[in-house]
């Protein structure tokens, strides 16, 4: 099983893989069918056909993801696969800093796989718990994770005027993982396997923050507060544009690997007209 390891890893550290050992230990383990943890008391497969298939897919940069069928966010495992944009360890700090807050309603918008929603409901099983999201690619995915949940589920864009009016006024928390990359430079292989209008808001990455910003305010109460993911170069962009759009005590927070990540902000007021 150590060669094994150590071959697989070589393999993708060699075409690039930024985790090469992590990842040869959850294909391996995938392939197995055992917890990862318990891999080295495993013995390695006697055919290594079905591994050598997912190698050579992951060497390719195909997301890792996508051949294991499910992402994890925080105590939740959610489907994925083409049509869905994966989520990624850096929302676990909005999720950390939402469970972190009281909320009665929260609203969680451009919620994709609906792995937030679901991490949410999960720690707040008290709440009322709406999500929103409008591609059709994502939207199969989303059915298929909240099926069974207590999660609503709205079919809405949320740049488009009068998304969620029923909910105006009522909602105590606003969180939100959207598109916010600018368009231009390279990414990463494993991100142009996500839907483009996943990844991707404009020329300096705010082209769907902006919109988000004004719904959150016109949907939470006085006192409510929001949660909003952005590229890490831009933070005072984003806490410029929730002050413009009513919200104080405007802050960033920082991801796992330090880099600022998440802007916050809380309602107080109406909107500045």
């Amino acid at each position: 099983m150590r060669d094994l390891l150590a071959r697989t890893t070589t393999r993708l550290a060699d075409a690039g893989v930024a985790s090469p050992r992590a990842d040869a230990e959850q294909l391996v383990a995938h392939v197995l069918g055992v917890p990862r943890g318990r891999l080295l008391l495993a013995d390695p497969p006697e055919d290594e056909s079905a591994l050598e298939d997912l190698v050579t897919r992951r060497a390719a940069r195909e997301p890792l993801q996508h051949l294991l069928g499910t992402a994890v966010l925080g105590p939740v495992e959610v489907a994925v696969g083409p049509g869905v944009f994966v989520p990624r360890p850096e929302t676990e700090v909005l999720l950390e800093w939402a469970l972190g807050r009281p909320a009665a309603v929260v609203v969680d918008l451009c919620t994709g796989t609906g792995a937030l929603a679901l991490a949410i409901a999960r720690g707040r099983p008290d709440a009322a718990m709406h999500a929103v999201e409008v591609d059709p690619g994502a939207l199969t995915w989303t059915r298929r994770n909240l099926a069974g949940s207590r999660v609503v589920l709205h079919e809405a864009d949320v740049t488009a005027p009068g998304v969620l009016t029923e909910l105006d006024g009522a909602v105590d928390l606003v969180v939100c993982n959207p598109p916010y990359v600018p368009e231009g430079p390279a990414v990463p292989p494993e991100v142009d396997a996500d839907p483009h209008g996943a990844v991707f808001a404009g020329a300096d990455g705010l082209a769907v923050i902006r919109p988000v910003a004004a719904l959150a305010h016109r949907l939470l109460r006085p006192g409510g507060a929001v949660g909003v993911e952005h590229d890490d170069s831009h933070p005072a962009a984003v806490r410029d544009v929730l002050t413009a759009a009513g919200f104080t005590e405007v802050t960033t927070l920082p991801d796992l690997a330090g880099r600022p990540r998440v802007a916050t902000g809380r309602r107080t007021a109406a909107r500045p007209s």
